[in-house]
């Protein structure tokens, strides 16, 4: 048995991840272009495929059978071979009712926004329907689009269907959410980056938010089912969907200069298998100069621009530990940059243990000073704040048993 992901340019794709812990088969990559689509599919070269965006209406002509679900949805992420016949079906189903039953929000008689016309539109629309939900659709040339949003101001729910915001253009919204006063959540089936501006915007009004990590999970277990043609308990849906968190999210370290961001990184780093960054030193390479000649010739507005710019950069990236400069909180737009991908921790320090040595800002204000002014914004930025005034590992044990509960 071989099976794989079809798609056109897919770039790093987590589906081999996720059935290597779903099954004992193969499992490859198919990038094809559209003139490929009908060669492949009526080649051998697979007993089962799943199918991504741009095929999923594609490939319904060269198929011998739709599952019923496949056919009222119009679309196919799953196929299979059986008998000399292709037989396709839908798992996204599954998987959208998975996630909207994870967020725990209540749909039955309430309205609902679906951002998107495609294929992952219908797959939602379908999903809420059944339960229960008062869906409306939302298009760039329907009837409801995105020019007349103000006569959907009642809506509880929205559901981004659209790539507006996936990695690597992030940091764009659909929509803006001050128009919806009743809102109680929003589901983005993006998963890259973590939090969209969308579930960014949403997290700030304090509702529910949640990206589409979980319905990848949910809906490879159920294709995986279709492949080897055997029950796979949903026990493993959320087993793999933490791994893959766990894998993914940036653990962000924030604080006072000399509070201990490089030194507990690296140790989270090597115990969680996670690859180190230090953002300062990546704006020096970048930059091709030393802070203090940064500071010398361009002055902090000048160092901030850089900073926020290497920021935006190291942001947009997975898996890693990051240690950010102790004045990047002053600038309000890094917050999104480092929350999108990541937990932020703010490391506590007494101002009397921490050095100035080499830190232009340190050397050139009282550290009470700057404290007095940075505190405030440490608290806003940070998820989590750590006391780091003793052993090290300490602190390092305090991140990784917060972490690993939230993951």
């Amino acid at each position: 048995m071989k099976c794989g992901l079809l798609g056109r340019k897919l770039g790093h794709s987590y589906s081999p991840q996720i059935h290597a812990r779903l099954g004992d088969y193969p499992y490859v990559i198919f990038e094809k272009e559209p003139e490929e689509i009908e060669a492949f599919l009526k080649s051998e070269s697979f007993t089962g495929v799943n199918v991504t965006v741009p095929y999923k209406q594609a490939v319904i002509p060269y198929l011998d059978e739709l599952s019923p679900l496949a056919r009222k949805l119009g679309a196919v992420n799953t196929i299979v071979r059986r008998n000399g016949k292709l037989i396709g079906h839908n798992t996204d189903y599954f998987g959208f009712r998975t996630m909207v039953r994870k967020s725990g929000l209540g749909v039955n008689g309430k309205k609902v926004l679906v951002l998107g016309s495609g294929g992952a539109s219908h797959t939602a629309v379908a999903v809420l329907e059944e339960l229960g939900g008062r869906v409306v659709v939302i298009s760039r040339s329907g009837v409801n689009n995105y020019h007349n949003l103000h006569l959907h101001g009642d809506a509880a729910l929205i559901v981004n269907t659209t790539p507006l915001g996936m990695y690597p253009n992030v940091g764009i919204s659909p929509i803006d959410l001050s128009l919806f006063p009743h809102l109680e959540g929003v589901l983005d089936v993006i998963y890259n980056p973590a939090r969209t501006q969308l579930l960014l915007d949403a997290e700030k009004r304090g509702i529910v938010a949640m990206n589409g990590l979980l319905m990848l999970v949910a809906q490879a277990k159920e294709s995986a089912e279709w492949f080897s043609e055997a029950p796979i308990d949903n026990a493993v849906i959320p087993v793999i969907h933490g791994m893959l968190r766990r894998q993914m999210e940036n653990i962000v370290l924030i604080g006072m200069p000399g509070s201990g961001k490089t030194t507990v990184g690296k140790l989270l780093a090597q115990k969680l298998g996670k690859t180190f960054v230090d953002a300062d030193a990546a704006l020096e390479e970048a930059a091709g100069r030393r802070i203090p000649e940064i500071f010398a010739a361009d002055g902090e507005a000048g160092f901030r621009e850089l900073e926020t710019r290497t920021l935006a950069h190291l942001g947009k990236q997975s898996g890693l530990v990051l240690a950010t400069g102790g004045g990047c909180v002053t600038q309000a737009p890094n917050y999104p940059l480092l929350h999108q991908n990541g937990t932020i921790f703010c490391l506590q320090r007494n101002l009397d243990l921490l050095p100035t040595d080499g830190r232009p800002l340190s050397q050139a204000n009282r550290l009470d000073d700057m404290y007095r002014i940075r505190k405030p914004l440490y608290e806003a930025f940070a998820d989590h704040m750590i006391e780091n005034n003793g052993d090290l590992g300490e602190a390092v044990s305090q991140i990784l048993g917060i972490w690993e509960e939230n993951v």
